[in-house]
């Protein structure tokens, strides 16, 4: 995240735009874009197979201020912080992904797993303190002063941590739910690693749910507002205890999540999911063990599903939370509009998958909605995002003819270290910032926030940073919808007759 700051904006107007007809995407192309994605995100000391070669180690110091070594990780969006709230989440949407989809990563899953190993390998040591849990490297105000190279960043790397003292039971049992849903990831991969990661995560787990309140009250200067947890940290805890009953399948977790469904609030706020709001994402995943018949025990969790997949199908939902543009684009009220769609899809398909195996279809009051609606929904999101618009233009950074060239993102806008290998200091890159020129560096996979109005017109201005930053949790759950769709590229045709 970082602020605006003055710039001439290029919008791009629906007048401008030329009638399309809608294209047949390369899917398995994107899902590898996708995930190179991750490698312009590293934090660290690079590894040899590194394929951005325009970044370079960056970071090396991280945590020796607290005695403790902190670096590696991601950088969540533009900026040079290291946000341990949001980057949780995106290993566990990246998990799921591949939980769910894997055999439709194909060749891509191996690079998929590395991908989910750079975060889960950091949260490892974020977490390697007994009763502790490291939410955060960097001083976000003065990076965001700044508009410097990763590899040149001198601002303050502060490092932030809950504790019993100053409890963080939000972003502790987001880290344990990562924890848990990469220790499935590498069950059958690296088995020894898979044991690590499972036993950290419940560890992680007791002190998030002992230590009960919300780091955003902890440590509310430093998160606030970038990540504040506006959603409390109750949705947090089920979701914790939901991945380590999938994760351990141990009747504690199963026994907690009953115990707790009302007080710790499953129904509310169901039509949210995002890195601080993962009541539906609860209810989807919990649903699973119903509609597969493994588990009647959590009925209400399935009626709860139900009811939020209900309000994002069009013509059958009027929540005004959720919109369509004219484009077709669902839309929520806020910044960075694609981490809504990307998530909420993700969701979509997820169900539909575990509606398919049960036989069955989603109540909508006097109506009903088939796997296969679900499906499409998801799906035209996704082609939205890959350039099926009124703009004809793809939303992923080097996937199609057309895509933003002025991200947001400091590592992409100014020059490479090999390019010019002298210092760029703080300020002398906001003439970068404010050029009109295309980006040095191409962000291959980035996703941006996209719209976000109901007109479909986006600016391709890095000062616009709500529609123009990329963020690893937009890309997160988009692995999972790319790999299935690369396995099934003609569904929505194909899927007709079973409508």
């Amino acid at each position: 995240m970082a602020a605006a700051g003055g710039a001439v904006l290029l919008v791009l107007t629906l007048a401008a735009a030329a009638t399309s007809v809608w294209g047949q995407h390369d899917y398995a192309d994107a899902l590898h874009k996708s995930i190179l994605f991750f490698e312009g995100q590293r934090s660290g000391r690079l590894p040899p197979d590194q394929r951005l070669r325009w970044r370079r180690d960056s970071a090396l110091n991280d945590g020796t201020t607290a005695g403790v070594d902190l670096t590696g990780g991601y950088y969540d969006a533009g900026d040079n912080v290291k946000f341990g709230f949001p980057m949780a989440f995106t290993a566990t949407l990246m998990s799921w992904g591949l939980i769910d989809f894997g055999r439709s990563f194909g060749a891509h899953q191996a690079e998929a797993r590395k991908a989910v190993r750079w975060a889960t390998d950091y949260l490892m040591k974020a977490t390697a303190t007994p009763n502790t849990v490291y939410v955060q490297v960097g001083d976000a105000f003065r990076d965001h002063s700044c508009w410097e190279r990763p590899e040149d960043m001198d601002t303050p790397r502060t490092v932030y941590k809950v504790d019993p003292t100053h409890p963080g039971s939000d972003v502790a049992a987001e880290t344990a739910a990562a924890l848990a849903a990469g220790s499935i990831v590498f069950r059958d991969a690296d088995p020894a690693y898979s044991k690590r990661l499972l036993d950290r995560a419940i560890e992680v787990f007791e002190f998030a749910d002992k230590y009960r309140g919300p780091y955003s009250s902890s440590l509310h200067a430093a998160v606030c507002p970038c990540y504040c947890d506006y959603s409390g940290y109750k949705d947090e805890l089920l979701w914790g205890a939901a991945w380590l009953h999938k994760a351990s399948r141990r009747r504690e977790y199963r026994e907690y999540i009953k115990r707790n469904e009302v007080v710790l609030g499953a129904s509310e706020a169901i039509n949210e999911f995002g890195w601080d709001n993962k009541h539906a994402g609860i209810n989807v995943l919990i649903s699973k063990e119903v509609l597969m018949g493994k588990d009647e025990y959590f009925q209400s969790f399935r009626v709860n599903a139900d009811n939020f997949i209900c309000t994002l199908l069009p013509g059958i939902s009027n929540h005004p939370q959720i919109q369509y543009s004219p484009g077709g684009l669902l839309f929520k009220v806020g910044n960075s509009n694609m981490q809504h769609v990307t998530s909420l899809s993700f969701l979509l398909l997820a169900y539909s998958n575990y509606l398919s195996h049960a036989n069955v279809r989603v109540p909508c009051g006097t109506s009903s909605a088939s796997p296969v609606q679900l499906r499409r929904v998801a799906k035209r999101q996704v082609d939205y995002i890959l350039g099926d618009n009124p703009l004809r233009m793809s939303y992923m950074v080097g996937y199609g003819a057309r895509y933003p060239l002025r991200i947001h993102h400091r590592a992409s806008s100014l020059p490479s270290v090999s390019a010019h290998p002298a210092r760029i200091g703080c300020k002398a890159g906001a003439s970068y910032y404010a050029s009109a020129a295309p980006n040095p560096n191409l962000l291959v996979g980035a996703v941006v926030g996209g719209p976000t109005n109901t007109s479909d017109a986006f600016p391709d201005a890095r000062a616009v940073f709500q529609q123009s930053e990329p963020t690893t949790y937009i890309n997160a759950p988009l692995l999972g919808l790319l790999a299935y769709f690369s396995a099934h590229p003609n569904l929505a045709q194909s899927d007709l007759a079973n409508d």
